[in-house]
């Protein structure tokens, strides 16, 4: 019986710790095993990542305490750790911090208790004079209730202080004890249930496929993390399917009634989305489906409602979870299906170590777990095509929109048209003549614009001065809402200048435009019009999501503006024009996949028009009419999107062709970090040779962040892992400054 426990101890950095396993513990602690642990002069949290016969140290200090019976940590979400360690490049304590969150791992945080009140069940007392009339109407009051009374909902109901209550539990009349009160991320929110609709001939042929996986999937033997190496590797993605389908099409339908077969199986399922903002639309529909089976985990919960969303999943009570990037690692029983929403979207990549891509680890869990996936989009990435074209995933299409509805006309704009002519240059006269149009209709409006504050520069015009933040290498944003001047980069802010830090010329000029200079320049178009603005800054509060999508779709709001937040998931029927004001944002940034994203974004922001019985209208305001990405976006082509993109990335040794990894070198010296990074980059071209293309290093597109200066070297090989596991020894073998971090990007989304 092994004696010695490995422990990664909360707050203990990214080492492993040995411990001896006590006499009375013997057999009790496992892998998984939540444990006190002595850590220096305090004790602390700690989880078993592994067991072993005998340590390299002679003096260890033995486990203090088990603190549940059964392992903390299922063995599946243990064994997706370690190959996110080892894929990743990231310290195995690290991978197992990522899979629990941060308010299950720490001490002391409980459900909330609440004093209930019940009957004893005792005789009651035979003259009716012995009780007073508070205390006759608490024992009215709970008789009625049956099951009994949380204390403050009872005295608030009779309008008492808690005196009567407690005399009756003197005389043992009634028990006053603590119980669990769950935090819903719910509320009180009546949702109306719904049944399963009649889908369509091909969500049908979909949703066979999808179930014909799910029961391909049950009794096959799950594989082990060595077993499984890279995402999307040949042989590996039988268990998944990429959902195919245009805006619109009822790929939710198709997720919901597949979830319906799993649950009839007696196993659970995930439904990951990408965007906070999609989530009280999805909830809503999966919970009007499912009930109380549905849990949220997303970061905009608290940490109670986070607390007890993953113990009612843990302890079987939510089956179906839906929630953000995290919620791939959710302690679901049986898993038998995860659906990844949007699945094409950056959002999905965590920005800090491990940089795991929910997607990627979601097809792992798939794999090591026995369970289906599906993957769904009406843009899907290149890669997951890519899969799906080679036969490495099944593919399902569908087409057409729900009810053969028509997809909504495209029409492009050529601004540089409309400014030669001495036009306004944030909205086109087709744009405003449309919009003015669907006003007339009682129809409403989307206006996209990927860029939030006011203005994205103040401009000298005198001696070309613009404000730079002193950290990073950007310029301030105006914020009209809070007359200041904002770093999008490092959120440092400062007062509007009077006058030109140049010359001291006070004629500054407002350049560029963002989401409130829209809603500005819109009130006063349309006076008339009930405007609302969706970007982070609008929605920093927990409920504002929910606010103003609420009013959008009761119809107190005519035109909604917002950033690519609003551009996919959301299903208004009222609204028949969308509007793209500056469709050039991503298409120009110095990142191969700058065209992917820009076809993906005007693909799926043109998909929210003409959801309903109203037939629907694009308008697409560019300066660059002709770039193949807006072109293919103007015609909704993304097959013939794809073959031209595919052809570029195949001639230049890009993904999905190749794995990349971007390895970043910051710090507070920029002679210091290239020297790291051109040493670094020699070192790895040699030690890979010919199986792999390395650049040099080189800044980073945003060269400077916070403060620091950054420079980035860009590696790509056929092999992932070989590639990372090279990266890492390379790492491993250089003596880098303390004053130089390095961070280890694989299989990189955004190289800026």
């Amino acid at each position: 019986m092994p004696a010695i426990a490995k422990v990664t101890v909360d707050r203990g950095g990214d080492k492993t710790f040995d411990y001896r396993i006590p006499a009375e513990l013997a057999g009790a602690v496992r892998v998984g095993s939540r444990v006190t642990v002595p850590f220096g002069r305090a004790r602390r949290t700690g989880y078993v990542v592994g067991l072993a016969d005998r340590s390299e140290r002679g003096d260890l200090k033995a486990v203090a305490a088990l603190a549940d019976r059964e392992p903390f940590v299922g063995e599946g979400i243990l064994k997706l750790a370690r190959w996110m360690a080892d894929y990743y490049g990231a310290p195995l304590e690290r991978a197992v911090r990522t899979v629990l969150p941060g308010v299950v791992r720490r001490r002391g945080k409980q459900y909330r208790q609440r004093l209930h009140v019940r009957c004893a069940g005792g005789p009651a007392p035979e003259s009716g004079g012995r009780l007073s009339e508070k205390q006759k109407a608490v024992l009215d009051a709970l008789e009625a209730r049956g099951g009994g009374l949380f204390l403050q909902e009872l005295t608030d109901a009779l309008g008492i202080s808690d005196a009567p209550v407690k005399a009756l539990a003197r005389k043992g009349l009634v028990r006053i004890g603590p119980e669990p009160l769950a935090r819903t991320p719910a509320g009180a929110r009546t949702i109306l249930p719904t049944r399963p609709l009649k889908l369509m001939r091909e969500q049908e042929a979909a949703l066979e496929a999808i179930c014909t996986c799910i029961d391909g999937q049950a009794g096959r033997p799950r594989a082990s993390a060595a077993a499984v190496t890279a995402p999307g590797q040949a042989g590996s993605g039988g268990h998944v399917v990429l959902l195919y389908g245009v805006t619109g099409s009822g790929k939710t339908e198709v997720y919901l009634q597949a979830i319906g077969h799993v649950l009839e199986r007696g196993q659970g399922a995930i439904v990951l989305v990408p965007e906070i903002s999609l989530t009280p639309q999805t909830v809503e529909r999966f919970r009007a489906r499912f009930g109380d089976r549905i849990a949220v985990l997303h970061s905009h919960l608290s940490e109670g409602e986070r607390h007890d969303e993953w113990h009612r999943i843990r302890d079987g009570k939510a089956p179906i979870v839906v929630g953000a990037r995290s919620a791939v690692f959710a302690p679901v029983r049986n898993p038998g299906l995860i659906v990844v929403d949007e699945e094409h979207e950056g959002t999905y990549k965590q920005d800090e170590a491990p940089r795991y891509h929910a997607r990627d680890v979601a097809v792992m869990r798939g794999r090591m777990e026995g369970c289906a996936v599906v993957l769904g989009s009406a843009t899907p990435s290149l890669e997951s095509w890519h899969n799906a074209s080679t036969g490495k995933y099944r593919l399902a299409v569908l087409p057409h929109r729900a009810d053969n509805r028509t997809m909504p006309p495209v029409r492009v704009v050529d601004m540089r048209v409309a400014r030669s002519a001495g036009r306004a240059s944030l909205f086109s006269r087709e744009l405003l003549d449309a919009i003015r149009q669907r006003l007339d209709r009682a129809e409403q409006v989307i206006l996209f614009l990927n860029r939030r504050g006011f203005a994205t520069s103040l401009v000298c015009p005198k001696c070309g001065e613009v404000l730079r933040c002193d950290r990073c290498s950007v310029s301030y944003t105006y914020h009209r809402s809070r007359e200041r001047m904002v770093c999008h980069i490092c959120g440092g802010t400062r007062r509007v200048p009077a006058r030109c830090p140049g010359c001291g010329d006070p004629a500054f000029r407002y350049a560029g435009a963002g989401t409130q200079r829209l809603e500005s320049a819109l009130a006063k178009c349309f006076p008339q019009a009930r405007l609302a603005r969706m970007d982070a800054d609008s929605t920093a509060g927990k409920d504002a999501y929910h606010r103003i999508l609420g009013d959008v779709r009761t119809g107190t709001v005519d035109i909604l503006i917002g950033t690519q937040m609003i551009a996919k998931g959301l299903h208004f029927p009222n609204v028949t024009l969308v509007g793209v004001v500056y469709a050039d944002l991503s298409l120009h940034l110095p990142d191969f996949r700058a065209g992917e994203r820009t076809f993906q974004l005007l693909a799926q922001v043109a998909g929210r028009a003409g959801r309903g019985e109203m037939p629907g209208e694009v308008i697409v305001q560019t300066y660059t009419p002709f770039h193949p990405a807006v072109q293919a976006a103007r015609r909704l082509d993304y097959e013939g999107f794809c073959a031209e993109e595919l052809a570029f990335r195949r001639e230049l040794d890009y993904p999905p062709f190749t794995h990349l990894v971007n390895v970043g070198f910051k710090g507070k010296s920029e002679n210091t970090v290239a020297y790291c990074a051109s040493l670094f980059a020699k070192k790895l071209q040699a030690a890979l040779g010919e199986k792999a293309r390395v650049s040099e290093g080189a800044p980073a597109p945003l060269a400077r962040a916070k403060g620091a200066y950054r420079y980035q070297v860009m590696a790509r090989a056929a092999s992932g892992v070989g590639l990372t596991r090279t990266v890492r020894d390379v790492l491993a073998g250089l003596k880098l400054p303390r004053a130089v971090t390095v961070a280890v990007d694989v299989d990189a989304v955004s190289l800026l």
